[in-house]
């Protein structure tokens, strides 16, 4: 006996239909083009995009059937980030590539003991948390900004 799986070949930004269902990955996990994954109720489907796409939380993938299932972005282990000079921090960890959630006041960034002692010695207040992560996009209309290619 064959079980059918169902496929998911499109991904909008935002919904265009009711949300059937939906899946919660961490800030990695949303960074895919081929790759097996289950709702957050358990139904098993394929994600086979045409090419690498960073899924942004509230985004849809569109199952062959027009079902649409929601991404969501799932809480992980993060840095939270404070401080008197929150701009110049920011550039830091801009200068190193590093993606970077910016809030009013405070960053949040995902764990990294290197990073968080580059901080630290900069006057900056850090803090462990646990949060789902929606870093800032790339500049030039890509969603992550690690490499150069723009």
């Amino acid at each position: 006996m064959s079980i059918a799986i169902k496929t998911a070949r499109i991904y909008h930004d935002r919904p265009q239909a009711p949300v059937y269902s939906q899946v919660s990955l961490d800030y990695d996990g949303r960074f895919l083009r081929r790759k097996m994954l289950a709702t957050d109720d358990g139904e098993a489907f394929l994600v086979d995009l045409a090419q690498t796409k960073s899924l942004d939380h509230g985004g849809v993938l569109v199952l062959e059937d027009g079902r649409e299932i929601e991404i969501v972005a799932a809480p992980e282990e993060l840095l939270e980030v404070t401080g008197e000079n929150l701009l110049r921090l920011a550039w830091h960890i801009g200068n190193r590539h590093t993606p970077c959630q910016i809030e009013l006041r405070r960053l949040l960034i995902q764990r990294d003991h290197v990073i968080r002692d580059m901080l630290v010695k900069l006057g900056a207040s850090t803090r462990e948390v646990i949060e789902p992560f929606t870093p800032e996009g790339g500049a030039y209309g890509h969603g992550r900004t690690h490499g150069h290619a723009h």
